[in-house]
């Protein structure tokens, strides 16, 4: 039978890992996966903590002979993916088969840009007016280099020996600015089949390596993407696996949009000028950073609106004007090069397709339509335009869902959003969704708390009382608390309010870079770690080292977030409950999701925020977590965590 093809497909997978045990969850997902492969259903699965979804998923597909995208919204599970589970799995499956991690092309070093830094086909050295690179004659490593022509240097050395010329196989972290200088966008890139260096491409290697895969490991933004861009980034799969699915909407936002700023216009301009005779169109765009400027600054914080005012739609013509009398000088030096030496060089090539991109965005910003909105971050000396479609599901449906020749979806979270099927555009009836639970006992080893006693967050007096309640706790846990805040502000006026009222060491995420916090905060145990959104996921401290995590207020969305707020415009009166209650719901399950990672992990949650316990919407929120016990009353949490005392 075809289940137990796969049940003993798992048990040779799992019976290969160090301390195996039986997890019921995990063989009900790879049975729910089976099915969806071989009905060609897509399927949406909640697998809480200690499944072991990644095998869940990949037992079955293997052994199905399905060959599979895995996408994943973070670098720590892409890492895992491809160092751990993969290997292990083609050691203990006994299925042959190959496996390859493909990234965006500017994680790869370009041949053909370190051929120019290294004083190649078009010799470069660094220019110190303008802190770039400009043609000329290349220095010999050390001859009165600065740290950035050193820096390049070491890096052309290292490209030309390197096995795959991934950035993360470097020995050392390089400086964006550096990497920069020897790597190169999808957006810029000509392709191989125009670019001098074409043959000989690590981005290129890469591609090919996957289109003979079984298993490819993408993250999800590429995906995405491929999809925007209707390219072939990627292989023909039946399969593919969004891992982290709760991240799939945001990030598919971003990648099917577009932003402009103006370092698009500073950078085009200052490495087309020694593509040109007369390099007056590159100094007027270079110069058209300070028009983009102008034209934004007034909309910071804010959508553009629908149709642009007039000051606004005036200088974006001149810009785009400026950029368009540009590409029309790189495209006469193109065909100058090609007549008088046989071909255009890498550099041509790559500036006319940025300026064919930044030509087209500024179009499409010129002409919105009520699919899309655009809005203003950053500060006023640099805003960056942002373009977003404002239902993702719609793309969705166009790009992958309505292919007939479309891959089997699998999305697969420990939170799944509410809605998220509807929210992605999956048509209905066209995929399953079930929660195979967690091989935890929540009910036993996890107690809720949510002190009724504080003010409402948004009146006065919550914080000073909140910091009290967090003093009082803490003490309690003597230390081992995860203090999590909506903000760094609440953060830094919390550690500020506790940090010399406790007997207990206080971090914060100001102190250290995330990995050395959290290795520092599980080993020592009675330690306490304060940080804001950036841990509210990806951190898995098992054992008493975390033994309380506190949440100070529920974590709605910005109200003023232009994205959000056109979307919440397009809804009307349904806004709250379609986007705020769901997005609300899934980050409070994933903060609250730090406390119980293993079978032994006993702890408390507090949420400080009284709407838990009272708002209309609180079983949405409620039942979007695991099922803990619950409880107003601080007594209860210090009987709770008595037994953790005692131990130490």
């Amino acid at each position: 039978m075809p289940d137990q093809v796969i049940d003993g497909a798992l048990e040779r997978a799992t019976g290969a890992l160090p301390a195996h045990e039986d997890r019921p969850s995990q063989r009900a997902m790879a049975h729910a996966v089976a099915a969806a492969v071989r009905e060609n259903r897509h399927l949406i699965v909640q697998a809480g903590t200690g499944t072991g979804k990644s095998l869940a998923y990949l037992v079955p597909a293997l052994t199905l002979g399905t060959r599979a995208v895995v996408s994943t919204a973070t670098k720590a599970l892409q890492d895992q993916l491809a160092s751990r589970d993969l290997p292990k799995l083609a050691e203990s499956l006994g299925v042959p088969f190959e496996f390859a991690v493909l990234k965006g092309r500017s994680n790869y070093l370009c041949r053909q840009r370190a051929a120019e830094v290294a004083g190649g086909d078009e010799q470069m050295v660094l220019d110190p007016e303008n802190g770039g690179l400009a043609a000329g004659v290349a220095p010999a490593a050390g001859s009165g280099l600065g740290p950035l022509g050193r820096e390049l240097i070491r890096l052309v050395a290292w490209g030309q020996d390197a096995a795959t010329g991934d950035r993360a196989d470097l020995p050392w972290e390089p400086s964006e600015v550096a990497w920069s200088h020897v790597s190169v966008g999808s957006r810029d890139c000509p392709g191989a089949n125009r670019c001098p260096s074409g043959s000989v491409c690590f981005a290129e290697a890469a591609r090919e390596r996957a289109m003979e895969a079984d298993v490819v490991v993408v993250n999800t933004h590429l995906y995405a993407t491929a999809l925007a861009i209707d390219g072939e980034l990627l292989p023909q799969h039946d399969l593919v696996v969004f891992d982290e699915a709760h991240e799939l909407e945001d990030i598919a936002s971003a990648a099917f949009g577009f932003e402009i700023g103006g370092g698009r216009l500073v950078a085009l301009g200052r490495t087309s000028r020694p593509l040109l005779e007369d390099f007056t169109a590159a100094v007027a765009v270079e110069d058209a950073a300070g028009l983009l400027q102008e034209a934004l600054k007034p909309h910071v914080g804010s959508a553009l609106p629908q149709p642009l005012d007039g000051d606004t739609e005036e200088r974006l013509l001149v810009v785009r004007e400026r950029v368009n009398r540009l590409l029309a000088e790189i495209r006469r030096a193109i065909r100058t090069a090609q007549e008088s030496e046989g071909n255009a060089t890498g550099r041509h090539l790559r500036n006319q397709q940025a300026a064919t991109h930044l030509l087209k965005d500024l179009d499409q910003v010129l002409e919105l339509d009520q699919s899309q909105v655009a809005w203003v971050e950053g500060p006023d000396h640099a805003p960056v335009l942002r373009v977003a479609p404002l239902d993702v599901g719609a793309a969705f449906r166009e790009k992958l869902w309505s292919k007939p020749e479309g891959p089997t979806a699998v999305l697969t979270s420990a939170t799944i959003p509410p809605r998220l099927g509807d929210r992605l555009g999956l048509m209905p009836g066209s995929y399953d969704q079930l929660d195979v639970g967690s091989p935890f006992a929540y009910d036993e080893q996890a107690l809720l708390y949510c002190p009724l006693h504080l003010p409402d967050p948004r009146n006065t007096g919550f914080e000073k009382a909140m910091h009290e309640e967090l003093v009082a706790l803490i003490e309690a846990a003597e230390g081992r608390t995860l203090a999590l805040f909506t903000s760094w502000r609440a953060m830094r006026a919390a550690a500020d309010a506790v940090r010399d009222r406790i007997g207990w060491p206080l971090m914060t995420q100001s102190d250290l870079p995330k990995p050395a916090l959290v290795s520092r905060f599980s080993t020592e145990e009675h330690s306490c770690l304060f940080a804001t959104m950036g841990f509210w996921q990806g951190v898995d401290v098992p054992g008493p080292a975390l033994s309380l995590v506190t949440i100070d207020r529920l974590p709605f969305p910005r109200p003023d977030d232009p994205l959000l707020k056109a979307r919440r415009d397009l809804l009307g009166r349904s806004a709250f409950e379609m986007i705020d209650i769901p997005r609300a719901a899934t980050l409070l399950a994933q903060g609250t999701g730090r406390l119980i990672r293993s079978r032994t992990d006993r702890g408390v949650v507090a949420v400080f925020d009284v709407r838990l316990a009272k708002a209309t919407y609180r079983w949405t929120l409620i039942n979007a977590l695991t099922p803990m016990r619950r409880t107003r009353h601080r007594s209860d949490v210090e009987e709770f965590l008595a037994p953790l005392r005692m131990k130490s």
